[in-house]
């Protein structure tokens, strides 16, 4: 299967080309490189160091499966280009990683919540345009988020794959049921375009049949798989700062460098979690099960288990005897929230979860203090705030 990977330079976007690479689909990278200049504008580095996208290619050559190749290209801007691409390369499939994908980022300033939703939505919308000018029949595989379902109180009820089953009263007292898109309650602009993927994606998938998966991921955890270990030149990314960095790594890497560990508000908010390893293992479950033709959007909730922040800070604090510090919350969120998730059909697919287990978040604290002298410890705190009260309180003193 020839596979484009968009954004297959990134966090989950490189695990996954290299995953494909290695069971024998011809993979090509596609990326405008985004998020190496991210760290540039925010001067914060990945904690791993990361080669350069020639470096990575050679040592995946030297030591990997199939070769993967490189387009340098931002989907979000050059239009032409991407039909082009699409036209030449006929690919089975696309897997789309080319999104900014962190909310904090997305929180921080005018700016960013801009880019955030340019960069986001008109790349997911050139890609659906392109594959109907292109006459081709691609099968999309997007890595959405758990966050399109928010974090409010779902009052024990658990969250569906995608759609809800809803009883629709009539005026004559008789009632039918319809299935929709699970209701969206984004709690940043980040998430707000995730939200409006799904609707493109309807859309896209009613008029013009595009056969589409939408993966609703948990947080990540974790930094690489059996493949990036290979060599030095394909480790992953591991990202700890304020705006970059998911909660559990870094609990992880706060950890391993004497940091105390950082839970904004009471902790008390539960949140869907996925080790690398088995994220890279869904794409590759998703792309070798498409939607037949004429099919709906497919919506997998991409996740293997759910926990509070504060119990994982606790779980990391025995562990490794770090102290546990309670911050202000830049986030305009419920204090405490219930999360009971339906993940089935990748469980029916095959996929063996990888659980939160000591010795894997050793492995990650061991990773981490290995590169401890990469740390700045200035770009720990997380100071982008929702609203003007989140950054009254973070500027106040504790």
């Amino acid at each position: 299967m020839k596979v484009l990977v968009l954004g297959g330079d990134g966090f989950c976007g490189w695990p996954c080309a290299t995953n494909l690479a290695d069971v024998g689909h011809d993979v090509v990278i596609v990326d405008n490189l985004s998020r190496r200049k991210i760290d540039i504008d925010l001067g914060v580095e990945s904690l791993t160091p990361i080669a350069t996208v020639r470096d990575r290619l050679t040592a995946w050559e030297q030591v990997g499966g199939a070769p993967i190749r490189f387009e340098h290209l931002d989907i979000a801007k050059d239009y032409e280009r991407l039909l082009e691409l699409l036209r030449q390369e006929k690919p089975d499939a696309v897997v789309h990683f080319a999104e900014q994908r962190a909310a904090p980022y997305s929180m921080k300033s005018s700016g960013t919540k801009r880019y955030t939703v340019d960069n986001n939505v008109n790349g997911t919308h050139n890609l659906l345009a392109a594959i109907v000018e292109s006459g081709q029949d691609i099968h999309i595989v997007h890595l959405g988020t758990m966050g399109v379902y928010g974090y409010g109180s779902h009052r024990g009820a658990t969250i569906p794959e995608g759609y809800l089953t809803v009883e629709v009263p009539q005026p004559d007292g008789s009632r039918f049921t319809e299935k929709i898109l699970h209701p969206a309650n984004p709690g940043s602009v980040y998430h707000m375009t995730k939200t409006l993927d799904q609707l493109l994606f309807f859309y896209y998938n009613k008029n013009d049949n595009i056969r589409i998966t939408d993966l609703h991921q948990g947080i990540v955890w974790g930094t690489n798989t059996a493949l990036t270990e290979k060599d030095p030149r394909l480790t992953n990314r591991f990202d700890y700062d304020g705006d970059y960095g998911t909660v559990l790594n870094r609990f992880l890497m706060q950890a391993a460098i004497g940091y105390p560990l950082t839970v904004h508000g009471t902790g008390g908010q539960t949140r869907a979690f996925i080790h690398i390893r088995d994220s890279v293992r869904c794409v590759q479950l998703a792309l070798e099960n498409p939607p037949s033709h004429g099919e709906r959007v497919k919506i997998f909730n991409q996740m293997t288990e759910s926990h509070r922040v504060a119990d994982l800070a606790e779980k990391v604090a025995a562990l490794t005897g770090a102290q546990i510090n309670y911050l202000s919350n830049p986030r305009n969120e419920a204090v405490e929230n219930d999360l009971i998730v339906d993940n089935r059909c990748f469980i029916e697919l095959g996929l063996s979860p990888t659980t939160l287990d000591d010795g894997l978040l050793t492995e990650v604290v061991d990773v981490a203090r290995r590169w401890a002298d990469r740390c700045d410890r200035s770009r720990i705190p997380c100071l982008s705030a929702w609203t003007r009260r989140q950054a009254a309180a973070l500027a106040s003193p504790a």
